[in-house]
């Protein structure tokens, strides 16, 4: 795929700046698991906080391309850090823009765009994974406003967000017609960050459960009509999956990065390892399937932009980049052997831990695959009549 100049001046300056600014301290933000403060002002002077808002609101709007290759660059260095900015920007900052009243977006929108503060998005909940319509979490009307209780977990930037969107259920009984989407901020009296979750990859990014405990809100902080929650948490996730295959992408770009300056460096039986055909084919497969999972989220990033219905395509997106970018990152480790496997030699040991979160957040592969089927019944169901009637009479043999 050609890029055009803007977008490869555009890889070339967050690729110098993750270079610069955050690899350095990626090995000990794992260890810590601790996402630094300081990072978030880095990425705000940068403009990153703001390329899902409208200058207007004081974001940097650019399209969705651009946006896909500054997560996939940033985690290129760091899983960690680009799933900030991916929550931030895809869940935090676009549904206020794409569904916020003027004065919502007046409000809330440019002090986590011009500032550095990060938004996080609520949906999750300990009995709603991946069946995201049996939200139990309520919001009761209540004095022009609403009262609202409830849990949410596995949040992404819990303990660090100042801004955050939450789903409830307004109306019992309606199922997925009968949720709410609201703004929330942290510091709200009855609303407070519970425990911290010690996970196995993307330590560095702030990931912990939310309690909502008889939260009041005036009306002013819902967001959209009553009952369109679910329907604008799908919206936000077709486009959080095209920064989640970014994000794979970055991190199996990264791998492929470190397996291959290693199999050149690297002698044994008195030649480079590369020319072992054996180390060679995985170098060449890893290649092949990444430039392939960048058409596809590159695709989809576009498809967005033209305003085209693209739930299938981000969801193949997704599924293909996360689903390589394990593979990748598990051969970039096989071929570094011990140096791979070891945390003190090569981060690739980290990126495979980062990238399997890829598999599972914001639908799991499994999801992916079942969005995708039901769009291709929807394709077949709209195609004429006879379409696939075949005339025996015109085969041969």
């Amino acid at each position: 795929m050609f890029l055009t100049e803007k977008h490869e001046k555009y890889r070339q300056k967050i690729r110098e700046f993750a270079l610069a600014e955050i690899e350095p301290l990626a090995h000990q933000i794992d260890l810590d698991q601790k996402y630094p403060e300081g990072h978030t002002k880095k990425l705000c002077d940068m403009g990153i906080l703001g390329l899902q808002v409208d200058p207007k609101y004081g974001g940097t709007y650019t399209d969705t391309l651009t946006y896909a290759i500054a997560v996939e660059e940033l985690s290129r260095v760091c899983g960690s850090t680009g799933i900030t900015v991916a929550a931030h920007c895809s869940l935090g900052t676009w549904p206020i823009f794409a569904f916020g009243s003027e004065e919502q977006k007046k409000k809330y929108l440019p002090p986590i765009t011009k500032e550095p503060n990060l938004a996080s998005f609520g949906l999750t909940e300990p009995e709603a994974g991946s069946d995201a319509g049996a939200t139990k979490s309520t919001a009761v009307k209540k004095d022009d406003g609403w009262l609202i209780n409830g849990t949410k977990n596995f949040i992404t930037n819990a303990s660090v967000g100042k801004t955050f969107v939450v789903t409830a259920r307004t109306t019992p009984g309606k199922g997925s017609r009968g949720i709410t989407s609201f703004i929330l901020e942290n510091g709200m009296k009855g609303f407070s960050v519970g425990k911290k979750e010690n996970k196995m990859g993307l330590r560095g990014s702030d990931t912990a459960t939310l309690n909502f405990d008889d939260l009041w809100i005036p009306d002013d902080n819902r967001l959209g009509e009553e009952g369109q929650g679910f329907k604008q948490f799908m919206m936000t996730l077709d486009g959080g999956r095209v920064s989640i295959g970014a994000m794979a992408l970055g991190l199996a770009q990264g791998a492929l990065d470190l397996a291959l300056k290693f199999a050149r460096e690297r002698k044994q039986f008195g030649k480079s390892i590369i020319e072992f055909q054996a180390v060679g084919h995985k170098l060449a497969d890893m290649a092949t399937f990444i430039q392939a999972a960048r058409h596809l989220i590159y695709h989809a990033a576009i498809l967005k932009d033209k305003g085209v219905w693209y739930n299938k395509e981000s969801a193949m997106c997704k599924l293909y980049a996360s689903e390589i970018g394990n593979w990748c990152c598990y051969q970039a480790i096989q071929i570094m052997g011990a140096y791979g496997y070891s945390t003190d030699h090569s981060p690739v040991e980290r990126y495979w831990r980062d990238v399997k979160l890829c598999e599972i957040g914001e639908g799991t592969s499994e999801i992916q695959r079942l969005v995708i089927s039901r769009e291709l019944l929807k394709e077949e169901l709209s195609l004429p009549e006879g379409f696939f009637t075949i005339d025996a009479s015109k085969l041969g043999g």
